[in-house]
């Protein structure tokens, strides 16, 4: 009962401090609206929502929890307020998915606002919700455990931003958010199937518009990989580099 109370009572410090306020809740939107618009711009109007839809969500999440996770974990580290935590009577398994919930929670909302904005222009009557949301918490997942690395590794805020952003673009114009990863040349098409959004972004283009290149059982298979490799490492570090 007390690992709850504190896993209840992180999380909701984390979304009061962090996710709720206005200027984080406003970005999340503002980033969606704006990608749309440069798409929309760049296609000259010509553009079809449902296949654009799987991308702007899959970028969208990864956007906003990459950079809450890093950025917020890094702030603490600075002001010593995680090591405190680390020295309360909590299991680190516990405290980490006290600190990811609430990123993982942020992710999701900030991929309604995609879903939301193209019900104005398109039906959305075919779509599979329950593998559409299903990929949307994977991904949310894979993203903020890979926040979670670098808010561990890294020292400084400017350093986990750099760090985030050589994570992000290549995953945003590899992953088949813009193009179908067949599309891709050999070795970066190697490359693709490298990173974790590849297989969320294909079980969202499934869900949306019934176009995929994997299994949905494989790719859910290899995110779950993809996650426990990330939350290892991240323990890993942790362990070595902060408790020893």
């Amino acid at each position: 009962m007390s690992t709850w109370i504190a896993f209840w009572n992180i999380l909701k410090k984390d979304m009061k401090n962090y996710y709720l306020m206005p200027s984080n809740v406003n970005w999340g939107i503002f980033f969606p609206v704006s990608w749309t618009l440069t798409q929309f711009i760049r296609s000259s109007g010509n553009i079809d929502v449902l296949e654009f839809l799987p991308g702007l969500m899959a970028v969208s999440v990864l956007f906003a929890t990459t950079s809450m996770l890093s950025v917020t974990i890094t702030f603490e580290r600075k002001g010593r307020s995680f090591e405190r935590l680390l020295l309360a009577p909590l299991s680190l398994n516990a405290l980490l998915l006290a600190k990811i919930t609430g990123t993982i929670l942020f992710g999701l909302f900030i991929a309604s606002v995609p879903v939301l904005l193209a019900s104005f222009f398109v039906s959305l009557s075919g779509v599979n919700w329950g593998m559409a949301y299903l990929s949307v918490l994977l991904i949310a997942l894979t993203s903020t455990l890979i926040g979670l690395v670098i808010a561990v590794s890294a020292k400084e805020v400017f350093e986990a931003q750099m760090m985030s952003n050589f994570f992000r673009f290549p995953m945003m114009f590899l992953c088949g958010t813009m193009m179908p990863v067949q599309k891709l040349p050999a070795l970066l098409r190697i490359a693709a199937y490298c990173l974790p959004l590849t297989y969320g972004t294909d079980i969202l283009n499934r869900s949306i518009t019934g176009a995929s290149a994997l299994p949905p059982l494989a790719c859910i298979f290899a995110l779950a990989v993809f996650s426990a490799i990330l939350f290892g490492a991240s323990r890993y570090t942790i362990n070595n580099k902060w408790i020893s």
